[in-house]
């Protein structure tokens, strides 16, 4: 009979108990019109190891976050990944065009080099600069949308052009979170120009051949005519993808490329709309675990005021660079202010992919758990500014000099 401290037996506590509150402070945030994914983050804050983020001290532990556990979060971020990439046709992401490619570039590269100078300026090391300036690339494109629809904007030019730009920004962020990762596991002493180049050609080469193997494999492999057996689809699709992540790792890139490169590949299947039904299914239980495993591991006991002013400080940089970087690209494209400002506000938000950096980063010790508190509180404030800022500009009257120009005219 399994002891109490048998670790598969503490892991199914944890499991148990993490989901359950994710599920219910969900439900509590969406009543409250917030993101529901504040609501498992925060569940897993308050139920974690460290209660209340620290801030409460009882013994003994009700929720062990060990290596299961973290096994069955690391599961949900490659769910987590190949749903975002299924939701991308490599179609689409090509036609994009030159505004949603401008403005998802700028929203990528002035985050990333906002976080660097911000954090090697205030005297940490490349590697823990990187991963930071990596968490900051990211726009949550399901937050993104969400907004949008809320305020009736999904449709307008702007809401396209949000769409457009936010799946160039995420290729763009794994494309970054995969340097960064290379980067650091790769090389040793200083990391210099050179360095940057050969790691970038090489994971761009690599992140080809995994989306060219999922575009030619993933939609004859899953053919329905092949498979009469009822699950006979989604088995194979869950086999592929957690193939192409394991594939990604063996090659050096991070499982979430292959996850991402898979859902890529299949978007445009004929059996899309039904893998998406599926996966919908499979992200009800892992991505609100994975979202509470990772509020799981917040501290905010070891937030001195030094580290609070680092958190605002990067906060404030966070918001700033993607505001800026999305929108000054898009009132020109949009020939717009307000529909500049639009794109702007909805880029803003950040979401899995910050936090699964946040994730890999703490795993590999290349961050301390106040740092990590940080990038947390980071994703959790971004998420909170959009949808308060499009609704009151949503509010509020529009002037004449804001309109887009039509053949020259207002």
């Amino acid at each position: 009979m399994a002891s109490s401290s048998d670790p598969i037996i503490l892991a199914i506590i944890a499991v148990s108990i993490l989901l359950l509150g994710a599920k219910l402070l969900a439900e509590l945030f969406a009543r409250l019109n917030l993101p529901v994914v504040l609501g498992e983050l925060t569940a897993g804050v308050i139920l974690g190891p460290f209660y209340f983020g620290g801030l409460v001290q009882i013994q003994p532990n009700l929720v062990e976050v060990n290596d299961i556990v973290l096994a069955f979060a690391q599961i949900g971020g490659i769910v987590i990944l190949f749903v975002a990439g299924l939701g991308m046709p490599f179609r689409e992401f090509v036609k994009g065009g030159a505004a949603s490619f401008t403005t998802g570039t700028l929203g990528v590269l002035l985050p990333f080099f906002g976080g660097l100078l911000l954090f090697a300026g205030i005297g940490f090391g490349p590697s823990a600069s990187l991963m930071v300036a990596a968490a900051l690339t990211a726009t949550s494109i399901a937050i993104s949308l969400e907004t949008l629809r809320d305020v009736g904007h999904l449709n307008t030019p702007e809401g396209k052009l949000v769409v457009g730009a936010a799946v160039v920004d995420d290729v763009l962020a794994i494309a970054v979170l995969s340097v960064v990762v290379s980067l650091i596991s790769n090389t040793q002493g200083t990391i210099g120009f050179l360095d940057i180049a050969y790691v970038i050609g090489g994971v761009l080469f690599l992140f080809g051949i995994l989306l060219g193997i999922s575009i030619v494999v993933g939609p004859r492999l899953t053919q329905a005519k092949l498979w009469r057996t009822p699950g006979s689809v989604e088995a194979i699709v869950t086999a592929l993808f957690f193939g192409m992540a394991a594939l990604a790792a063996a090659i050096g890139l991070s499982p979430v490329v292959g996850a991402f490169a898979a859902g890529m590949g299949l978007a445009g299947a004929n059996v899309a709309s039904r893998l998406r039904d599926y996966v919908e299914k499979l992200q009800f239980i892992f991505r609100p675990l994975f979202f509470a495993v990772i509020g799981s591991q917040v501290n905010l006991a070891g937030i001195t005021p030094e580290v609070a002013l680092i958190a605002v400080a990067l906060i404030a940089v966070a918001a700033v660079t993607k505001f800026v970087g999305c929108g000054f690209p898009a009132a020109l494209f949009l020939k717009s202010r307000t529909g500049g400002l639009t794109v702007g506000v909805a880029m803003i938000s950040r979401g899995e992919v910050g936090l699964i950096v946040a994730g890999i980063a703490t795993a590999a010790g290349v961050v301390s758990p106040s740092i990590y508190s940080i990038i947390v509180l980071m994703v959790v404030v971004t998420t909170i500014i959009p949808p308060i800022l499009l609704k009151r500009m949503a509010r509020a009257p529009v002037s004449i000099k804001d309109l887009p120009v039509n053949n020259g005219k207002r």
